[in-house]
């Protein structure tokens, strides 16, 4: 899948044509889409001999869905240097524990995407914060989108725009709906702990 984005990216920059579809406006029977808020990325730093900077973000999901829903997540960071950052997987118990310190007034019951279980379940009083980490980016990069995937079951079929198959038919990628937050840099690089990213859009995308 990182390649087909990759890819993508590529084809984009060339100029050629590659029209991936939409999330549909009315959702088929059976498909669900969980109400999102979402805090803006924020820098943190774990000091020691060396510095670790990371980004992260809170989401709160809440299922309107009227049934209890599986919740398989996953998220990446991708800067216009085509930098793709996976989120981190095994977040350390320091990093998490300051995040929940800096947040805890707001977000008492903050879990980290990776403990946050299999399943969503219905109804506002089973709505959940999760945080999502990633290690620092290239700080040469002025736009960020971070991609989200997991908060809804829609999916699609699509021919890949290269690949083929033994017998020549292009290759079948299969595609969810998927968040996409866009945010733009501002700063110079050389002052990296000043830096924030400046939220532009938000939308959904099939990825």
């Amino acid at each position: 899948m990182r390649g087909l984005v990759i890819g993508i990216l590529v084809l984009a920059m060339f100029g050629v044509c590659w029209a991936a579809p939409t999330p549909a406006v009315v959702q088929k029977p059976g498909d669900w889409t969980l109400d999102i808020r979402f805090e803006n990325p924020q820098q943190i730093t774990l000091k020691g001999s060396v510095p670790q900077r990371y980004w992260y973000t809170i989401l709160t999901l809440t299922n309107k869905s009227g049934k209890d829903v599986d919740f398989y997540p996953a998220a990446e960071l991708v800067t216009d240097t085509l930098q793709v950052v996976p989120a981190i997987k095994g977040t350390s118990a320091v990093l998490f524990d300051k995040i929940k310190t800096r947040h805890q007034g707001k977000y008492q019951f903050l879990q980290l995407m990776e403990n946050a279980g299999n399943k969503i379940l219905q109804g506002q009083d089973n709505t959940v914060d999760i945080a999502i980490c990633w290690p620092d980016f290239d700080p040469n990069a002025k736009t960020v989108n971070i991609f989200i995937t997991g908060l809804s079951n829609e999916t699609v079929a699509i021919d890949h725009p290269s690949d083929k198959d033994k017998d020549g038919n292009p290759v079948k990628v299969y595609l969810r709906k998927t968040l996409e937050l866009n945010y733009s840099i501002a700063g110079d690089p050389k002052f990296r702990p000043e830096q924030k990213l400046k939220f532009e859009n938000k939308t959904w995308v099939m990825r």
